[in-house]
């Protein structure tokens, strides 16, 4: 059946139409004079069908002979460069010759985002010149030299500010190579978010689980107590109940604080770009302080421009933090009848943020600004009249849930994470964080006197002990060493006092 088909296919309609006629036509005598015309017809009729047939096949033929044809597809509007300068990842095109020479690899084409991260000019350059993890450039010779497309995963270091990547590779085609180039494309794509959930995830559980184990023991603890044999007890319930409602304040406060902890370090590696008043960040937290520095007979003692003058490079809520942070903690070490300075300044070039302002106390930079980036900070400086740290505690300041050994806070316990939570939102306003403390000293062999071969002990006045944290902001410029009017303040019962 499909091949009576196929040979039906080839005989035209007409004339098969034509043939009947014809043979109808035999059967009348009268129509045999028009035999001879009728066949002519047909015959004509059928030769032309067939020429248009083959002259179908022949193109048909020619067509198939024909080679390929490559048809590259260029969209109306934009190029391709200009659609690679605006992906978000960095992209790069490398080129390269021979697989022994390194030095020879070079990024013909780096798109916005790869000149920004690896300092990259517009016309590229050496590819070690940007990118020195010896895996990602493995991962593109295999592409270059072996036309292998593949990944590898690599870390940026810069302190707290660790940044993870993953490098995709893949071979180019290349046509007419006469000189040996060979090209690769590499996309880096930026996975430091997802790493840090993965971190905060792990440290929230292995931090909360640690700390939260003492005051949920203690509160069992009582429950069962006053269960059993306190259970008629009104004078042990009422201290119990007391004691429970302190270790489930303390529990609120460290997961609280540890939640915080965990957002700040999910965005510490992207900078603010908003703007802050910190003075007014200072005035907030004093204001809200007051109260307790008037129970503990603390006073507060400000001294700063006044608000609204001079904006700082940062998120208000952070900074606010931070100042709030400081601040509580010099007022749980500030004895009674003491005085906590808070003093903020301005317009701070860079090389007096590890200057030392008293030649006696010992002093630690906790967190170095970055440098090239800014040329000018804010400092502000919360300073108390406390006992002080000893220099080998100063480092482990800012650890999690570290408290520096014989020191207590008094009634107001903490969760050790205040200072960990100043340094990282800190770390994030890429500024500085410094130290100074000034403890109780003995005498020395500088403090020994001989006189008449007798031996005595120097007199030396007794050091005011102290520790003060300086914090320093970035500024978008320099504000000039113009006067303006500052609000000194203390705090008393009756609230902050401006003053001239």
């Amino acid at each position: 059946m499909d091949k009576r088909q196929s040979v039906w296919k080839f005989i035209p309609l007409g004339t098969v139409l034509g043939c009947a006629v014809l043979i109808a036509m035999a059967f009348y005598p009268s129509l045999h004079i028009f035999l001879v015309f009728v066949a002519l017809l047909i015959i004509g009729y059928t030769m032309i069908k067939y020429l248009v047939m083959i002259g179908d096949a022949e193109e048909r033929i020619k067509a198939l002979k024909a080679p390929e044809k490559q048809v590259k597809v260029q969209p109306e509007g934009p190029s391709f460069q200009e659609v690679l300068r605006a992906v978000p990842d960095p992209v790069m095109i490398v080129s390269g010759h021979e697989p022994d020479d390194i030095a020879a690899r070079r990024v013909i084409f780096a798109n916005a985002a790869a000149q920004i991260v690896f300092h990259l000019r517009a016309d590229g350059g050496p590819l070690v010149g940007a990118i020195r993890v010896p895996e990602v450039l493995e991962c593109v010779d295999e592409a270059l030299f072996g036309g292998i497309s593949g990944s590898v995963d690599f870390e940026t270091s810069g302190g707290a500010r660790d940044q993870f990547w993953r490098a995709f590779s893949s071979p180019l085609p290349m046509e007419n190579v006469t000189d040996g180039q060979r090209l690769a494309l590499l996309v880096i794509r930026d996975e430091t978010d997802a790493r840090r959930m993965e971190r905060m995830r792990a440290d929230f559980l292995a931090n909360a689980s640690h700390e939260l184990r003492t005051p949920l023991a203690s509160i069992t603890g009582f429950i069962e107590t006053l269960r059993g044999p306190a259970k008629d007890d009104e004078k042990a319930r009422d201290k119990f109940l007391t004691i429970m409602s302190a270790q489930a304040d303390r529990m609120g406060r460290l997961i609280q604080d540890l939640l915080s902890l965990s957002r700040i370090e999910m965005s510490e590696h992207v900078p603010p770009s908003g703007e802050a008043d910190l003075v007014s960040a200072v005035k907030d937290v004093t204001d809200s302080l007051s109260l307790i520095a008037q129970q503990k007979h603390v006073r507060l003692h400000v001294d700063a421009p006044r608000p609204g003058l001079y904006p700082i490079i940062g998120d208000r809520d952070q900074i606010l933090q931070v100042v709030q942070n400081l601040v509580d903690n010099a007022l749980k070490y500030a004895p009674g009848e003491s005085q906590v300075s808070i003093s903020v300044c301005f317009d701070v070039p860079l090389p007096q943020v590890t200057s030392l302002s008293d030649k006696q106390a010992a002093k630690l930079v906790l967190l170095r600004p970055d440098r090239n980036v800014h040329d000018h900070y804010a400092r502000i400086t919360v300073r108390d009249e406390g006992p002080g740290i000893k220099r080998e505690f100063l480092p482990r300041l800012a650890e999690r849930f570290y408290r520096v050994e014989g020191q207590k806070s008094g009634d107001r316990l903490g969760t050790g994470l205040g200072l960990a939570i100043v340094k990282h939102i800190i770390n994030r306003h890429r500024g500085g964080l410094v130290v100074e403390s000034q403890g109780p000293v003995s005498a020395n062999h500088d403090d020994i006197l001989e006189r008449d071969g007798k031996v005595a002990a120097i007199a030396q006045p007794t050091p005011r002990t102290f520790t003060a944290f300086s914090a320093y902001f970035p500024q978008m410029r320099a504000f000039g060493d113009a006067p303006t009017p500052r609000l000194v303040a203390s705090e008393t019962a009756v609230g902050l006092k401006d003053a001239g």
